[in-house]
């Protein structure tokens, strides 16, 4: 089990492949994503143990240098943050819905984090920059207060970088507006 998670987001496809890279090389962590994301950025995620994490992740930011947009070490992740990103987490009745949406990937994991170890919450999804300009948003559900307690959580840890767009709480939603239907 992963103890810590690290990102790096650049401004370069090319320079992100060379960060990956040296992030392997550099201490025993492991590839979770490494992919472009819009609009023309690339994502280096990686996992392992937390000071093998910082290590990786302090030569990543030395490789990526001025492409770097944003970066982020989460030791001691909620495990409930990996199911979101991969979007495998199924709500059925949702109770109250909280939405955050940043302009990075990093502060949108920093805030899902933030949030599930705040409340008791469940996070639906964790959306990392594709189809969405770069922005990365999340949902998650409970009862009104602990939702509200969550979403607070996420934006209190993130505000400091100027990355919010928005925050919405929606209390007893209908569970269509959560359904792709296309």
């Amino acid at each position: 089990m992963l103890s810590a998670i690290g990102l790096i987001e650049l401004t370069s496809i090319a320079k992100g492949y060379e960060v990956a890279d040296t992030v392997l090389k550099t201490a025993q962590v492991e590839i979770l994503t490494n992919r472009s994301i819009c609009p023309g950025k690339f994502m280096v995620l990686i996992g392992g143990d937390v000071d093998a994490v910082k290590a990786a992740i302090e030569a990543g930011l030395e490789t990526g240098g001025s492409t770097v947009v944003d970066e982020l070490i989460i030791p001691n992740i909620h495990p409930a943050v990996f199911p979101a990103i991969s979007g495998t987490t199924v709500v059925e009745h949702p109770d109250a819905l909280g939405i955050i949406e940043t302009f990075s990937v990093a502060t949108i994991i920093e805030a899902a984090d933030a949030a599930v170890k705040a409340a008791d919450v469940q996070l639906i999804n964790v959306h990392l920059a594709m189809a969405i300009g770069g922005k990365g948003y999340m949902t998650l559900t409970g009862d009104v207060a602990a939702v509200t307690a969550a979403v607070d959580a996420g934006v209190e840890y993130i505000k400091g970088k100027g990355m919010l767009v928005q925050k919405v709480i929606i209390p007893h939603p209908r569970k269509e507006i959560l359904q792709d239907k296309i």
